[in-house]
């Protein structure tokens, strides 16, 4: 087998980052070590594969030939990275040595058969459920630091998408907190499905901040595919039962404060500088009199602060591991929150000021002394 073709470096460069994301570094199977390149004409179609996320994506080329090869992914990026010229010419010989031009550079690397690279998920692209991909991005990217990095629970290494009566959940758990992120969409149907959270990262960094842009989702009963921006992102569904989110969202609260997100957060950043893996230590907050006062100890130094806020209610101190509480607030993207509570030991709710797009749940920490 012999092939020619010829592409524009910036689309190949482009292509081959992100579909690498997709090879893993060592694999049982050599060929997934690298990228799988299917020529077909004017269309080259690359693909990242490591059992568990693949990517691909089609490229435009000028070639009337066929055939499938892999490319190792770090010498495959790197030669074509390094060309000076505006386009780049490959070549496959009969020994699958690849040669790779572009003005006056020739670079020759060895290439492996395909025969060996298994076939992605076969999934139907029918009935796509649809979003814009700024929404599905910060759906994404405001739940996904509640997920579990515990493997000893799989199922909360991902995020529950939870669809019905056109409205979709998106939430991540993992025993100490809760994210739960909501829109309205066009879709109708009842679906619920568990997707690996590394798998919603690449999907979120693919994904571009204009409206018009959709993200396209198609689920069967073992994986789901992401169509982006050409590029689609096939991954396997976790199995298993999704703890009951609805049911650890406390309905009402005893401790209602309004407080600046902002505010709060510099706050919280504050306390950051006294605590690390060796220095633990709850944050302690005291709600009263339209005033959060906020104390900090540790080995490494003491801090108070105190923050306006509006609070009706009961009086209350409670504790709160802060990275836990600052990331929530992190991921909060309006200027106030509403923070409930119901006593210094039940969960803490964090909401928008206005509307109820996410609800970000803490458990706090026990005081001492």
């Amino acid at each position: 087998m012999s092939m020619r073709f010829t592409c524009n470096k910036d689309d190949m460069t482009s292509a081959i980052g992100n579909v690498s994301k997709a090879v893993p570094p060592k694999s049982n199977i050599t060929a997934l070590e690298g990228i799988k390149l299917e020529l077909n004409g004017n269309k080259l179609t690359l693909t990242g594969y490591d059992m568990e996320i693949g990517i691909t994506t089609e490229i435009e080329c000028t070639s009337s030939d066929t055939g499938e090869i892999v490319l190792n992914s770090r010498l495959f990026s790197e030669s074509t990275r390094r060309m000076a010229s505006e386009t780049i010419e490959y070549s496959i010989d009969e020994n699958l040595n690849m040669t790779i031009s572009g003005g006056n550079a020739e670079y020759q690397i060895p290439a492996m058969s395909a025969e060996e690279y298994p076939a992605l998920p076969d999934i139907d692209m029918l009935d796509p459920i649809e979003i814009s991909q700024p929404v599905m991005k910060s759906m994404i990217n405001q739940t996904v630091y509640a997920v579990s990095t515990n493997d000893a629970k799989p199922i909360m290494t991902g995020e529950l998408f939870d669809i019905e009566n056109g409205e979709m959940n998106i939430v991540a758990i993992d025993g100490f907190r809760l994210a739960v992120r909501k829109e309205k969409i066009s879709y109708t149907e009842k679906k619920k499905f568990i997707v690996p959270s590394k798998s919603l990262k690449e999907a979120a960094g693919l994904m571009q901040d204009d409206d018009e842009k959709k993200c396209s989702i198609y689920v069967n009963t073992k994986h789901v595919l992401f169509d982006i921006n050409g590029y689609k992102i096939f991954t396997r569904l976790l199995e298993g039962e999704f703890h009951n989110y609805r049911s650890s969202i406390p309905a009402e609260s005893d401790t209602n404060v309004l407080v600046k997100t902002g505010d709060m957060m510099q706050a919280l950043e504050r306390c950051a500088l006294l605590l690390n893996d060796k220095n633990k230590s709850p944050v302690k907050c005291r709600f009263e009199n339209n005033k959060i006062d906020i104390e900090c100890h540790t080995a490494i130094g003491k801090l108070e602060d105190s923050i306006n806020a509006e609070i009706n209610g009961s009086e209350l101190i409670i504790g709160f591991n802060n990275k836990y509480i600052l990331e929530a607030l992190r991921a909060a993207d309006t200027d106030k929150v509403n923070i409930g509570m119901n006593g210094s030991k039940k969960a803490v709710k964090i909401t928008p000021s206005q509307g109820d797009h996410f609800i970000f749940i803490v458990m706090p920490l026990q005081i001492r002394g």
